[in-house]
């Protein structure tokens, strides 16, 4: 049977029922197990039927709800109060409302709008004047347009989202839903354009409709209205209540405030008192005034034609009043967070910088605002239909809203920041009261506490709580509790400094465990106001810190804690105690012991030893470790004397408590660190302490001393820790390299440094870097990893593990001669770095510093030294200097001056980025201080391949940096790189930074901390200070050329009269001889005795022991026997006539001397210094641009051995003679780095000198050929030729070979001295080398140089045609053989000898003579006979050999040796190893016993060469 087909969803009793007969379908359908049919349950409604049957979906609920609500009462104004009212109701009588005020955004010229809300008709009626609707029949649906618009559901003009539209209808229901929900609903439109007037009436939900009544109205008519009853049996209600009437009246004020002055609103025919958005506002504000003593703050701005903000105050709960297209958004929505975001971040920044403390979030500032936002949106969206909520995001407002920093500052002074200061203060006060305490006997839980026993008990305010400065000092506290006892006192240590409670925050508070404890233990509540210490668990609280400047900053920081929180806890007297101990301690030999609590008292106890001072040590305790526990003991026996009490007498007091700690008081603690006068203490011996005086007279020299350590010198740009360092150097003479860790070991000894090591070290390492940013002059030298660019320095090595010294350079910034006149000063009995250097330049602005201490901080960028030379050289002659711009060596990139302030000017630095091609962008530098990881990291993060990126511009890039040089390739799209260079490259890739010279505070010479405005304001100052020095050096240098030239007159006299015969010398007493001397007119001149002085524990002193002096040897006028003992200790042979001659030679060059000391003029010492030190930058440029070149070439060749890899394997068997240039190359770039080699400036001390032997004869040192020269520091410290080699790159040279190749060097013997033996061992070897071969292994040979008499040389011996042009007869060599070895001055050799002879490999040096006649082509290497295999015997060859080699050698004009067992080793010719200064010749030649290492069973035979090649 066919069944019909029915089309889905069509209304049919049998639709959805199983085909069955026709018999069966006229049955009754089944009914289901509940009772209901499938139709019943399962139904299909219209949509007007839905919008009835769930008008919760449409307009909202329609039950009666209960909210707090503005609502409008004409007697009392805007009423912010509970509302009982029905939210359907209020919907569609808004949806008409909002229908009149679009039609503003439709035809402008709107001006008028009615409503009236008839309460006894159950009417309500909405009148707009301007465009009516169109009375024209609707081509498609065949209906008047009226009738379609407001009869006809899902119909609307605003369904084309391609226009922008401001208004507020959007889906096509609107009025629709106040037509279904009405018993009655009257459209009426005047159409002026079509002259026609129009009316229809809806009735029964708009189930029923009238005929449209159409009638003429004249051209100027143009009006709709809209009458409408409320079905309120749908609403639950009879009649229209108070609550919905007063809600509705308020929504007609609203529009009023939206709409503004150009529409007249009317209300039941009165017109609305509102004009403007801000009389709107006003209702708001002038309602909550009567709450509160005054009118809230408002600021409004009309920010441009869509947006006008009204911004107010609330009381800490969030309010907004906010409006999109006249549509009131109860709940806010983007456009509110839009503006809201804007004032809360700019309100939160501004509080958290006013007090870093407050910690407010954006929520926060948030709760204290009212805001009042009308806004019109491009086609808004909304949350639902009752729109309440604006969803639409605030890219697709179509208009933005930016308000002016002008506004905002407006709002922060409203008040809001003071509210948002008290609540921050209130929860920091609800979280501290969590760590509160209470008065118990007993707690637990508290680490390092020894409570005392009757602590929290009736006998609590008897009980003193001793707060120590670290464990080592609560060992001396319970050690001296042992004279007192442990029932009233505590003890609790302190780790390090207490937190600054009045700049914390409440988290660093809340976190701080130590705070909390403190709180605990003495049982303190938060806020509470103490009138006595009753309700304590401890009656008094004991600080016991060392008696140095951080000891009395931990004073401070505690009697600050307590006065934050508990100011009237310092005015119960005898509260706070301090506990002092002696700083120092004199005791007698006869056992007496002084104890003395400030410096100036002992001080002035020493100054009235006179000569006293004998008997008497010192001993400096400067802090509480260095007690023994029986003197612990001691002083708590006399507690009294040690006890000193804290007395409050007046608000004086908490003013000077606030003046050091807070950060108010910024500018006050400035002109109160200018009023200090040094030699200010606090006087120890009365027993009160008040709160101002220990503030004002021990505090702040705790605060000028961390001034002094964070800001430098004007004169030298040294901060002490830094300055310690230099004096070290210099008292070391630091030339020869040690480690950091030994180093700062020394200079904590000798310079008394008394803070960490691990920060000496630090400041070491610091002083000695030398990459783009740090240091354009390094005071000390790199040798090891001392820190890169990569990672700003931190990247340095463990200090045990990098060596350094004194920079050649720094002797020419910092000169010796200026030494003496410089002021030392005296620490714990112990003389240390003076009170700044004097360099010839001003090293600050050389290498720039910067720091923070209290009060101030300090920024001086670097400067080119050579423009400060050039500068100081106007000076010198009258210019006027020109202005400096920031350098800084290695950099590559641009200093720009960017601003000129009258405090300073500013710069930006700019790194460097270039265009390769169309997707490829290469940075070539970066700004100063911006380091190369954390630029890799920066790129990181912008690149594609980063998934956390939201906005990645850049594809990839290649990293090509090493540790001195920077090469990023940046990959982009072309189209990101067309965007990227329009928007600015340096910009983009953040390759600019700013510097300014407007901090630039530093010491001037007298110790007063200064501001300079710019570089040359400090060189002006520095100029004339400088040059009193030069000053003073030429009357110290005269004065002491005077003396020793009278000296040396003195001695010539009595050595002629002692010839003589007119004093005799010997068998006469020494008295007499004193009494003939002083009436003959001799000079006496005294010893450098030391004054007698205590004698000090610990102090490091490096002068002569005093001598002690009998009466009987001084004469009446203070004349000693030992004043003429210059004269008396002179040696016998001092009497020959050839020491006379001596000294009447070195009279003649004094006399020279002083009389040019006296022709030279202040500036003509100034410009000499600065001559050498021109010539030492040169030399250092000379070097770093070598350095630069080789370490190009190793990048270029690394670049092409990794292209070549790329594009061709590398054969599996390589050819035997490769040279290894590119590990000799890095080993020539680490030795060319360190820029030391053509440097060195120091006289290497000459090798000590054998007994028995002769000393050295100098010889003129020859002008040296090398570009290079070694780093010698001591004849004995000589380098390993393996180091040596790497420093020369000694590699075989294509070049240079054909030169080479005949080339032979001849190895001389020694002669071994067996009773030398223990010297022979002590002396260093000469070299250790890896002999560089053709040969797979490589063998170490050594040769021990037991000579030392001479310094030798190996030298390579020309070929026969090189020697056939000249040179010595044989006889010279046998005659040499016999005399005794003389040390020639290293350099002295080799004057003339051709350049290529001096370029051989080592192998080439230590293989023997013979067999040189085989051709150099021929790369066989025969291995000779194992060296193990032999007795004992000879290394090199014995005296006989050697002689017979030289002869032959000399007389056939050959290289080659005969009768020798020794084989050929041949290898390809190599470079020439560059001339050490100083060294003689002496020639090798390798015998067939040669072992690795010299034994001391080898012999050496001595030959001298004493020829020179021509």
């Amino acid at each position: 049977m066919v069944v019909e087909k029915k089309r889905p969803l069509q209304p049919s009793a049998a639709a959805n029922v199983d085909p069955t007969p026709p018999v069966a379908a006229a049955a009754a359908p089944a009914a289901t197990k509940n009772g209901k049919t499938i139709e019943e349950m399962y139904q299909k409604k219209s949509q007007l039927e839905h919008i009835l049957l769930r008008p919760d979906t449409y307009i909202g609920s329609i039950e009666k709800h209960t909210q707090s609500l503005w609502v409008y009462e004409p007697d009392r104004g805007m009423v912010h109060r509970p509302v009982t009212f029905v939210p359907g109701l209020y919907k569609i009588f808004d949806e008409i409302l909002v229908n009149a005020a679009d039609n503003k955004q439709r035809d402008p010229k709107m001006d008028s709008l009615k409503v009236v809300i008839d309460v006894e008709e159950n009417r309500i009626s909405v009148q707009n004047n301007g465009d009516g609707v169109p009375v024209e029949i609707h081509q498609e649906e065949k209906v008047y347009v009226p009738e379609l618009i407001f009869g006809h559901l899902l119909t609307s003009s605003n369904y084309d989202d391609t226009v922008k539209k401001t208004t507020g209808g959007r889906n096509g229901y609107g009025a629709k839903l106040t037509n279904i929900f009405s018993t009655e609903f009257v459209i009426e439109t005047a159409d002026g354009k079509r002259l026609k007037k129009y009316k229809q009436v809806f009735s029964n939900n708009m189930g029923t409709k009238s005929e449209p009544v159409i009638s003429k109205c004249k051209e100027s008519e143009n009006w709709t209205k809209v009458s409408f009853k409320p079905d309120l049996a749908k609403f639950n209600m009879t009649h229209l209540e108070d609550d919905v009437v007063a809600l509705m009246k308020k929504r007609v004020f609203d529009l009023a405030g939206c709409l503004g002055k150009s529409v007249k609103v009317e209300l039941n025919g009165t017109r609305i008192p509102v004009k403007s958005f801000t009389d709107y506002v006003n209702l708001y504000l002038d309602s909550a005034a009567k709450s509160k003593p005054e009118k809230p703050p408002s600021y409004h701005v009309k920010v441009n034609d869509r947006w006008e903000i009204c911004v107010s105050l609330s009381d800490g709960q969030f309010q907004q009043v906010s409006f999109v297209n006249s549509i009131a958004t109860t709940k806010g929505g983007t456009h509110v967070d839009y503006i809201t975001n804007q004032i809360t971040n700019h309100i939160m920044n501004f509080v958290n910088k006013k007090n870093k403390n407050a910690n407010i979030k954006a929520h926060n500032v948030k709760n204290y605002l009212w805001v009042f936002v009308n806004a019109l949106i491009d086609n808004p969206a909304f949350d639902s239909q009752t729109k309440e909520t604006l969803t639409l995001r605030q890219s697709s407002f179509g208009s933005k809203c930016e308000l002016s920093q002008d506004f905002l500052k407006n709002v922060s002074k409203s008040g809001i920041v003071d509210s948002l200061l008290s609540w921050a203060n209130f929860k920091q006060s609800k979280d501290l009261k969590k760590s509160d305490g209470t008065k118990t006997e007993k707690i637990h839980g508290i680490e390092k506490l020894d409570d005392a026993n009757k602590a929290g008990g009736k006998e609590s305010d008897k009980c003193t709580l001793i707060l120590t400065e670290g464990d080592s000092a609560k060992a001396l506290a319970l050690a001296g509790l042992a004279a007192v006892g442990r029932d009233y006192y505590g003890v609790f240590p302190l780790r390090g400094k207490l937190l600054n409670v009045r700049e914390a925050t409440a988290k660093q508070l809340t976190e701080n465990k130590e705070i909390g404890y403190i709180k605990q233990i003495l049982g303190l509540q938060q806020h509470k106001e103490y009138a006595n210490v009753k309700s304590l668990r401890y009656g008094h609280l004991m600080i016991m810190t060392d008696q140095d400047h951080d000891g009395s900053h931990i004073k401070g920081l505690l009697i600050n804690f307590i006065h934050s929180y508990w100011p009237s806890l310092l005015k119960v007297p005898s509260f706070l105690i301090e506990f002092i101990t002696p700083i120092v301690k004199a005791t007698h030999k006869n056992g007496t012991q002084l104890s003395f609590y400030t410096m100036p008292e002992y001080e002035s106890w020493k100054h009235n030893l006179t000569g006293n001072a004998s008997g008497w040590s010192i001993k400096y305790y400067k802090g509480l470790g260095t007690s023994t526990s029986k003197e612990g003991r001691e002083y708590f026996a006399n507690l009294e004397k040690h006890r000193k009490d804290f007395i409050w007498e007046d608000e004086e007091d908490g003013e000077a408590i606030e003046l050091a700690f807070s950060k108010k008081k910024i500018e006050e603690r400035k002109s109160w660190l200018r009023q200090f006068e040094p030699g200010t203490h606090l006087d120890q011996t009365g027993k009160l302490i008040k709160y101002s005086d220990f503030v004002n007279k021990e505090l702040i020299l705790f605060s000028m001393a961390d001034l002094q350590r964070s800001i430098p010198s004007m004169v030298d740009g040294l901060k002490p820790g830094q300055r310690k360092i230099l004096f070290c150097s210099f008292k070391r003479n630091f030339v020869k390299e040690a480690k950091v860790a030994q180093f700062s070991g020394y200079v904590s000894e000798h310079s008394a440094y008394h803070h960490g090591e691990q920060s000496l070290a630090s400041t070491i390492i610091g002083m000695a870097q030398d990459y783009v940013g740090s240091n354009n002059i390094n005071l000390l030298q790199p040798n090891g990893q001392f820190g890169t660019r990569n990672y700003g320095g931190k990247d340095h090595a463990s200090a045990r593990y990098v060596y350094t010294r004194l920079s050649p350079i720094t002797r020419f910034l910092f000169h010796k001669d200026d030494d003496d006149l410089l002021d030392y000063l005296n620490e714990d009995g112990q003389s240390i770095e003076p009170t700044w250097y004097m360099p010839i330049i001003p090293t600050v602005l050389v290498n720039g510093s910067e720091g923070i201490g209290t009060g101030w901080s300090s920024y001086v960028p670097n400067y080119n030294p050579r423009d400060i030379i050039a500068n100081v050289r106007r000076l010198l002659n009258g210019d006027a200097m020109e202005p400096m711009d920031p350098w800084y060596k290695w950099f590559k990139g641009t200093i720009e001056k960017t601003a000129a302030k009258e405090g300073g000017n500013s710069y930006t630095i700019c790194g460097t980025i270039e265009e390769v091609n169309e997707t490829t962008l290469r940075i070539t530098e970066l700004p100063i201080r911006r380091w190369t990881q954390d630029y890799k990291e920066f790129l990181e993060s912008i690149s594609s391949s980063n998934k956390e990126c939201k906005d990645p511009f850049i594809e990839d890039f290649d990293m090509n940096c090493d540790d001195v040089t920077v090469e990023f390739d940046v990959f982009l799209t072309p189209e990101n790189l067309i965007r990227v260079t329009q928007e600015g490259l340096l910009k983009k890739f953040k390759l600019t930074t700013t510097i300014s010279t407007t901090n630039m505070h530093l010491f001037d010479p007298r110790g007063v901390i200064k501001k300079y405005d710019n570089p040359e304001q400090i060189l002006e100052e520095f100029f004339h200070l400088r040059l009193e020095f030069y000053e003073k050096r030429k009357k110290f240098l005269l004065n002491k050329r005077e003396m020793e030239l009278l000296k040396l007159e003195n001695k010539v006299r009595f050595i002629l009269a002692v010839v003589k015969g007119e004093i005799i010398v010997s068998n006469r007493k020494r008295a007499d001889l004193f009494v003939e001397l002083q009436t003959k007119g001799f000079t006496p001149f005294p010893k450098k005795t030391k004054a007698v002085e205590p004698e000090v524990a610990g102090a490091t002193d490096d002068t002569e022991e005093t001598e002690v002096k009998s009466p009987a040897d001084s004469s009446s006028n203070g004349v000693q026997i030992s004043d003429y003992e210059y004269l008396l200790a002179m040696a016998i042979g001092s009497l020959t006539i050839e020491k006379v001659q001596e000294l009447c030679a070195e009279r003649d060059k004094l006399n020279k001397e002083v009389d040019d000391l006296r022709k030279e003029t202040p500036k003509s010492f100034w410009r000499k210094d600065l001559d050498a030190l021109d010539g030492q930058l040169d030399e250092l440029e000379k070097s770093d641009a070598q350095s630069e070149e080789l370490r190009k070439k190793m990048r270029g060749k690394a670049r092409g051995e990794a292209a070549m890899k790329s594009t061709r394997q590398a054969p599996k068997n390589p050819r035997k003679n490769n040279n290894k240039k590119a590990n000799n190359a890095e080993s020539v770039a680490e030795a060319v780095s360190s820029s030391m080699a053509a440097m060195e400036i120091e006289k290497a001390p000459e090798a000590a000198k054998p007994k028995g032997r002769a000393g050295s004869r100098k010889a003129p040192a020859k002008p040296k050929k090398q570009t290079l020269a070694l780093n010698d520091d001591d004849d004995d410290d000589v380098l390993e030729l393996k180091e040596r080699l790497a420093a020369y790159n000694l590699d075989s040279s294509p070049d240079q070979s054909a030169a080479m190749e005949t080339a032979v060097p001849k190895v001389p013997a020694k002669k071994k001295e067996p009773s030398k033996r223990a010297a022979a061992a002590k002396k260093k070897p000469l070299a250790t080398v890896s002999e560089i071969s053709d040969g797979d292994d490589d063998d170490i040979n050594e040769i021990d140089d037991d000579d030392d008499d001479e310094d030798s040389e190996i030298e390579v011996v020309a070929a026969p045609e090189a020697r056939k042009k000249g040179g010595r007869k044989p006889a010279a060599n046998a005659k040499a053989v016999k005399a005794p070895a003389a040390a020639k001055k290293r350099g002295a050799a080799n004057k003339q000898q051709p350049q290529t002879l001096g370029q051989k490999l080592l192998t080439d040096m230590l293989k023997p003579a013979e067999n040189s006649g085989i051709s150099p082509e021929k790369k066989v290497r025969k291995m000779r006979a194992s060296p193990f295999n032999k007795k004992s015997g000879s290394v090199l060859g014995r005296v006989g050999k050697v002689n017979e080699v030289t002869e032959n050698e000399e007389n056939s004009g050959s290289a080659s040796t005969s009768a020798s067992t020794e084989e050929t080793i041949e290898v390809a010719p190599a470079r020439a190893r560059p001339q050490r200064v100083n060294r003689a010749q002496t020639r090798y030649v390798l015998s067939d016993s040669e072992s690795e290492h010299a034994t001391e069973d080898s012999e050496f035979d001595e030959v001298t060469d004493e020829s020179e090649d021509e």
